[in-house]
């Protein structure tokens, strides 16, 4: 069984920060991209950033350099630091990982279940 386990979500106002952190745990074998996601209602789910074990990243465009994502390889935790947020940030974000079951060989995808975040005044 392996869980993915986000939190930090929640209300800040524009041009706020926020970090998000998503820790897997269970019966893995290996960890190897990890990443966020976000959807709204109505809309597809959409990628906001990801990260490789060799620590290559890729943003999506909207991010324009405001996100950060990070990852902790001992821990199997994956962050995102949020700067300058926009009511358009606002969203489900969701955490993803492939990962290597302990039983078996080839990644498989997990999400978590999505926090919320909000960016309001």
């Amino acid at each position: 069984q392996v869980q993915l386990v986000e939190s930090g979500g929640g209300l800040v106002q524009p041009g706020g920060s926020l970090r998000l952190s998503c820790a897997a745990s269970g019966s893995i074998r290996q960890v190897t991209a990890m990443g966020w996601y976000r959807q709204v209602p109505g809309k597809e789910r959409e990628l906001v950033a990801r990260i490789r074990g060799d620590d290559n990243t890729r943003y999506a465009d909207f991010v324009q350099g405001r996100f950060t994502i990070s990852r902790d390889n001992a821990k199997n935790v994956v962050y995102l630091q949020m700067y300058s947020l926009k009511p358009e940030d606002t969203a489900v974000y969701f955490c993803n990982a492939d990962i290597v079951p302990v039983s078996g060989w080839h990644p498989v995808a997990y999400w978590g279940q999505g926090t919320q975040v909000t960016v309001a005044a």
